[in-house]
């Protein structure tokens, strides 16, 4: 807002609650979705139920996710066949997240060991556990047509996945508050983004090579839109984190380390998913050449980055996940009210 702008329409925080930085009129980018959407999103969630074996009120709450939906915003161009197997792994990833929460480091070791082990070899790995037959169950398709950088991306950030969990955990159990760039290196790993960018070549059954994957533009253009995902989910899910005393947000680590109010340090994050977004522009400015037929896949990859972004975003306030029944609501009007703390 410039120095002579008026104030008279601004909404304005309350002590109860804050106002959501304007993120969605932030990012310009087209929103796209599957034709598929609907029938697999569907089909995918029964997949879930079955193989989770939820009970209420769990039920009900992944009901209201609509995971299915995001996948179908991110890779809407997957035939129905892949973008059923991205939905099931979005499924599972945002239920082995809610898994996880509750895992002490112990648990979350023997769970990683599980579910990695099922991707290094889905069709003879053993096991009893949920997570792990579930992996069993959607890598078991994903390698049918995966191609060996992709496959192998997927897994090792799967791996970095469950090794930043395992930090996390101990940090709650010992009731640490990391700094803010401890915080984000870490965040960039539990976020479970990295693998969903794997995905993106899956979905689009290209398969780039390292010389690609590793070149510091790409790696720039991942890490931002990892940073946007990130950081924005950070704002949506606040509320609902710090009602049950979560501190692995990047809003808390702000407030404990710049002494900022809640207001501010909301304020504070939108400016830098803002600044996310520039920086991904940035870099697809100076994307160098590998030739036409590769420029062609990498114009496929920066897309589906570019599809995350959006998709995320407007997906957030779709979900019941963050705002409940209101996130349409909260779209337009940008008010969250605070929600009681749980009894510890």
């Amino acid at each position: 807002m410039s120095p002579t702008a008026t104030y008279e329409n601004v909404p304005r925080p309350s002590p109860a609650g804050f106002i959501l930085p304007d993120l969605v009129s932030d990012c310009h980018y087209p929103l796209f979705l599957s034709p598929h959407c609907y029938k697999v999103a569907r089909a995918s969630e029964q997949w879930l139920l079955q193989g989770a074996r939820l009970v209420e009120p769990r039920v009900t709450k992944f009901m209201g996710l609509k995971a299915g939906e995001l996948t179908a915003a991110c890779y809407p161009d997957a035939d129905e066949f892949h973008l059923r197997v991205c939905s099931d792994f979005m499924n599972w990833l945002f239920n082995m997240d809610d898994w996880l929460d509750e895992f002490d480091v112990t648990d979350t070791w023997g769970m990683r060991e599980c579910c990695i082990g099922a991707f290094r070899d889905p069709i003879n790995f053993q096991t009893d556990k949920l997570g792990g037959l579930m992996s069993k169950s959607f890598f078991g398709r994903f390698i049918q047509t995966g191609g060996p950088g992709c496959t192998e991306r997927f897994i090792h950030t799967m791996d970095l996945f469950f090794i930043a969990v395992a930090k996390q955990a101990d940090d709650r159990a010992k009731g640490r508050v990391p700094d803010l760039e401890s915080y984000i290196t870490v965040r960039r790993d539990t976020s479970g983004c990295k693998p969903c960018f794997a995905l993106i070549e899956y979905a689009a059954r290209i398969d780039l090579p390292d010389e690609v994957m590793s070149h510091p533009v790409i790696m720039a253009m991942e890490e931002s839109t990892n940073d946007l995902v990130t950081w924005s989910n950070d704002i949506f899910s606040y509320n609902v984190e710090q009602s049950r005393h979560d501190t692995h947000n990047m809003i808390v680590v702000l407030m404990r380390e710049q002494g900022l109010d809640l207001q501010g340090a909301v304020d504070y994050v939108g400016a830098l998913c803002k600044g996310t977004i520039q920086r991904f522009e940035d870099n697809r400015a100076i994307l160098p050449s590998w030739g036409e037929e590769l420029d062609k896949q990498v114009a496929i990859y920066v897309q589906g980055l570019q599809n995350w972004i959006v998709g995320s975003l407007h997906w957030s306030f779709d979900s019941e996940r963050y705002f409940g029944k209101e996130g349409l609501q909260v779209k337009k009007d940008r008010i969250i009210k605070l929600l009681p703390k749980r009894a510890l």
